[in-house]
């Protein structure tokens, strides 16, 4: 009975002790989570990032970093010192952006559904920056059977960090521009389509707006090697949003956000690097028609391609300013062959 009594007093010491590491963000204005609050250190690093319920593990926080930065909707919401993470909750003005209205146009039923809208997406490694892209892209759906038929990339920047060593057996210092992604929005007229036995959901319903976040993995307990090149431990986290208490259609969607995790390296490199590759999309146009011809450029990472300054638009997710504040002149955008 006293073993069974000790075991039980350790089981719950270890249950504080684990639950004190949970911090979990929240709206000041009505404390309900809040999802996708990155945490930047001082240095620019990206230290975590909230799930669904607004929680981060404490642990991935350093105190050396001193400062850290939330960033949330791609605005800068807080600065922290390590002690604020003392507390288990903490809340942020999460109205500093509000939901941009989509536009709806030509509403007049057709075979196609064109969403257009603005798109972030950037790489790092080891939590660093290491490449950045942003730009307008359109996206057809089959109106009748809501399935993507075509990504259309219209303009587009590109910026890289430093140059790259690429060092053959030093997996860290490469370039990763080529990772950069195009948010893809496969199943979003679908969402039923997410719900396999592979991937875990969870639905979040707010006062805005609802979501849903879907978590999948590969690689967790084995590695897999190819070329003398080590990879392990695949995640990715995806989040939908839509118009709140709706029926989750191409009418009804808000926002579309992505994060994938892999660890890789030689089999040369003692330790493994952490590359995660972060995608967005805010739609901000509707329409319907029957012709899915559209203008549209190749999506190349090594130089950027663009006729207006659409970032300079105040609902434009422009990370790459706050990307800045910390890398100053170093992040430097590739040549515009407009």
């Amino acid at each position: 009975m006293k073993r069974v009594y000790l075991f039980y007093l350790l089981f719950c010491l270890i249950s504080v002790f684990t639950n004190a590491q949970v911090i979990t963000f929240v709206s000041e204005k009505n404390n309900s989570p809040l999802p996708r609050v990155s945490v930047f250190g001082k240095d620019g690093s990206i230290l975590a990032y909230s799930d669904i319920d607004g929680k981060i593990d404490k642990q991935s926080l350093s105190p050396s970093q001193e400062k850290f930065q939330l960033v949330y909707n791609n605005f800068p919401v807080a600065t922290l010192s390590y002690s604020d993470f003392d507390q288990s909750v903490i809340k942020i003005n999460d109205q500093v952006k509000e939901i941009e209205t989509v536009v709806i146009k030509n509403n007049k039923p057709a075979k196609y559904i064109f969403i257009k809208g603005n798109f972030n997406t950037y790489v790092t490694v080891n939590n660093k920056l290491n490449s950045y892209a942003d730009g307008v892209v359109t996206y057809i759906f089959d109106n009748k059977s809501k399935k993507l038929k075509s990504t259309n990339v219209e303009q587009y920047r590109v910026f890289r960090l430093t140059e790259p060593k690429n060092e053959k057996k030093e997996t860290s210092s490469w370039d990763y521009g080529n990772s950069l992604q195009i948010p893809k929005l496969k199943n979003v007229g679908n969402p039923e389509e997410y719900k396999t036995k592979k991937n875990n959901i969870k639905e979040l319903k707010g006062d805005r707006k609802d979501q849903i976040e879907v978590t999948g993995g590969l690689l967790q307990e084995k590695e897999f090697s190819f070329f003398g090149y080590r990879f392990y431990d695949l995640r990715t986290i995806l989040n939908i949003s839509f118009e709140k208490g709706s029926e989750k259609t191409l009418k009804d969607f808000l926002e579309y956000n992505e994060l994938a995790f892999v660890k890789l390296k030689h089999k040369s490199e003692p330790n493994y690097n952490q590359l995660a590759v972060y995608t967005n999309f805010y739609p901000t146009e509707l329409s319907f028609s029957n012709d899915n011809d559209i203008e549209k450029v190749k999506f190349d990472k090594d130089n950027s391609n663009y006729k207006t300054s659409y970032w300079q638009d105040s609902s434009f997710p422009n990370m790459q300013t706050i990307f800045s504040s910390f890398f100053k002149g170093n992040l430097k955008e590739q040549v515009n062959k407009k």
